[in-house]
């Protein structure tokens, strides 16, 4: 029974979109940047070895919750990470705090994930809405972006952000005079654009993200609005979306950030590993993977059990370096840092492959994210 015992692995769950509109920025690059922390991590914790497994959940909570499921109380799954969209976040939160199972959601990123539905055993490693907000917002009110028009992917993190949004907008003294909604996966964005135009602001907000951001940003510049003196203001930007669509489609945009590949030997290290498997660079979601799986397989060592509230607690108890920059993961499960407010460079600025971002300035941790909720969260 004890040899049975250490054989049996340690399984971590990718539950991502690897065929949709999220899959660049998650899909095939969360399922190796998994792998990469279990490789450099030996390939084993606690004497038996580390198991990566994925499912696609096709963007479709209840296909998500299907598979939590079936991972948490069939398959020996002890946590799942990833979970691109956040009603699939909310509902295998549910699922791990009823399971008192392990969810390290790097992808998801409603506030509420820790704001209000704060689970023992859920970190939150993801940029979250206020975040994202913080500094975006901030930077184009800065620059006379006064009034705001939004057009929103219909989905609860669309929702989130244009709130969250909203509320620094209007905290600065603008207004916003709109909003137009549309669903996962839309391809034709002209409508909404005009629409959008024709309300007279100064900002058109796109709190879209992945193939949808993609698409309306690409026919934004087509239509030339940007060129009308109307500014494009984006929220959840990954890498891969300013490589799709190209520097000169894309020069200018603003946005937050908690990692870059070329910020800093550690991030570039690991980056040209990660490039020279998939093609494509990291985004801040696939190094998230990579920076939860190994902290999640070094609390386990340091507790020296596979329980989830124990390995939880060392979780939080541990110290934490996100590709060499300092972090903390608090009581909630809000796992804390600094990010970085950057600007996408002109092709001129460009001085090669992937060299896309200028950073503008640090926004701090204190700054970026909530305080903790003790009515909800407790202290």
């Amino acid at each position: 029974m004890a040899a049975r015992a250490q054989s049996t692995p340690i399984k971590i769950g990718v539950l991502t979109d690897e065929t949709g509109p999220y899959a660049d920025s998650g899909g095939p690059g969360s399922i190796l940047a998994a792998q990469m922390a279990a490789a450099d991590f030996g390939g084993q914790v606690l004497g038996r070895p580390i198991e990566i497994v994925h499912a696609d959940h096709q963007n479709k909570p209840d296909i998500a919750a299907s598979i939590a499921h079936s991972w948490y109380e069939h398959e020996g799954v002890q946590a799942i990470t990833d979970l691109p969209v956040t009603a699939i976040g909310l509902v295998v939160q549910q699922i791990a705090r009823e399971r008192t199972k392990t969810a390290l959601i790097t992808a998801a990123a409603t506030s509420d994930i820790t704001n209000k539905f704060c689970t023992p055993t859920v970190t939150h490693w993801a940029d979250d809405t206020h975040a994202l907000t913080a500094g975006t917002a901030k930077a184009v009110i800065e620059n006379g972006g006064k009034t705001w028009f939004f057009i929103t992917v219909d989905h609860a993190f669309g929702r989130a952000l244009q709130d969250e949004t909203t509320k620094v907008v209007e905290a600065a003294g603008g207004r916003v005079l709109g909003a137009v909604r549309h669903p996962i996966g839309e391809t034709d964005f002209s409508s909404l654009l005009l629409t959008a135009q024709s309300s007279g602001a100064q900002v058109i907000g796109l709190a879209s993200v992945g193939g949808d951001l993609i698409n309306a940003i690409k026919q934004a510049s087509e239509f030339g609005i940007q060129r009308t003196g109307v500014t494009l203001a984006t929220f959840l930007q990954f890498i891969t979306d300013i490589h799709a669509l190209g520097l000169p489609t894309t020069q200018g945009l603003t946005f937050t950030a908690s990692f870059y590949w070329d910020q800093n030997d550690t991030s570039r290290a690991w980056a040209k590993r990660f490039i020279a498997a998939r093609k494509l660079m990291p985004t801040k979601n696939h190094a998230a993977i990579t920076t939860s799986v190994t902290h999640f397989l070094k609390a386990m060592a340091q507790a020296g059990t596979d329980d989830a509230l124990a390995v939880n607690k060392a979780m939080k108890a541990m110290p934490l370096s996100y590709f060499g920059c300092p972090a903390t993961i608090r009581a909630d499960g809000r796992v804390l840092y600094d990010l970085t407010l950057y600007r996408v460079k002109t092709p001129a600025e460009s001085t090669g492959a992937w060299d896309y971002y200028t950073a503008l300035r640090p926004i701090p941790s204190a700054e970026a994210f909530l305080p903790l909720n003790v009515a909800a969260c407790g202290t």
